[in-house]
């Protein structure tokens, strides 16, 4: 059982009832489900993961007057309902994960992990939402929201960037892999510079995903998660999954792994820009993504947004 499956289930044997007996004339107005932070919430969480911070968790979301008047009371009546589900525990938290479930404010949760409780409105505040942010603000589930404040601001970062901002992103995710995977990683492979090597190799590899991820218009997820997220995605998902898997795994002499390696990247890259064509993203020829970057970068119609740099995003 994994936990946001014990959560919906702890939720609908224990807080809904406790909702309704308790705060009858709030539990119309409660928000539950579980969204945030750690692995249950993007459904990735195995056996190893029930070493620390797992278990079943709801969260229930007020509005600010609500959550001033009933907060403190609504989470003691929380913190009295049983502490383990099926034989798995309720999740407590530690000093180290603290806010992640339990009665919160809408805007304060929304705020803790965007940085507005509102959500970005601006292209420019947008941009500088970093994507496992979003990710960390959508994911899991909501159980149920009979008033719908928590779910109007969550189907509004659903929607995903908008499409100035996925191109700029994408651009810049273009551009990076250029730099970092097709021309430094083999330039330090020729230098012996092996630790310049893999650096170059980490992050020709995180903006490979994510640009997947924005391929499918899918926010990614904290770089612990965003490689084992990518494998379900539609677009390009399990293709790069698999060719990213080789790279760690290569075996032999030095020089063929590192030659294998570099052939991963060109295919890799190829799979990329492929896609950029045919969702008529590129017009650019040749092999070398940065000449792609440029050309996405070319179809974003807000000037502040184009004229910002190409590895910015």
């Amino acid at each position: 059982m994994q936990g946001l499956g014990l959560s919906r289930l702890y939720y609908g044997e224990y807080c809904a009832p406790m909702l309704e007996k308790q705060f009858p004339g709030l539990a119309g107005q409660v928000a539950a489900g579980l969204v945030g932070e750690g692995s249950e919430c993007l459904g990735l969480d195995d056996a190893i993961s029930r070493d620390h911070d797992w278990g079943a968790a709801v969260c229930l979301w007020l509005n600010a007057r609500d959550h001033r008047l009933h907060g403190k009371a609504l989470q003691k009546a929380l913190d009295g309902l049983p502490g383990c589900i099926r034989g798995f525990p309720v999740r407590r938290e530690s000093r180290w994960a603290t806010g992640r479930s339990g009665v919160l404010e809408i805007g304060a949760f929304y705020h803790r992990h965007l940085g507005f409780g509102r959500g970005p409105e601006s292209l420019l505040e947008w941009l500088r939402t970093d994507e496992f942010r979003l990710s960390a603000a959508t994911n899991g589930a909501v159980f149920a929201d009979p008033a719908g404040e928590f779910t109007a601001i969550r189907n509004k970062l659903l929607a995903f960037y908008p499409e100035d901002v996925r191109l700029k992103k994408l651009a810049a995710r273009c551009a990076t892999i250029a730099q970092s995977g097709q021309y430094n990683f083999p330039r330090c492979v020729r230098r012996k510079e092996y630790v310049a090597a893999a650096m170059a190799e980490a992050e020709f590899m995180d903006s490979a995903c994510s640009a997947v991820f924005l391929l499918n218009r899918r926010y990614k997820p904290f770089y612990k998660w965003m490689h084992k997220a990518m494998r379900s995605l539609p677009v390009l998902g399990k293709d790069v999954f698999d060719k990213l898997s080789q790279l760690p795994d290569l075996t032999g002499e030095k020089t063929s792994i590192y030659e294998k390696k570099i052939d991963l990247i060109e295919e890799i890259a190829s799979m990329l820009l492929t896609e950029l064509r045919a969702q008529k993203l590129s017009d650019a020829t040749g092999d070398f993504l940065l000449d792609h970057s440029l050309s996405v970068q070319s179809k974003i119609h807000d000037a502040t947004i184009r004229k910002i740099s190409i590895f910015a995003g």
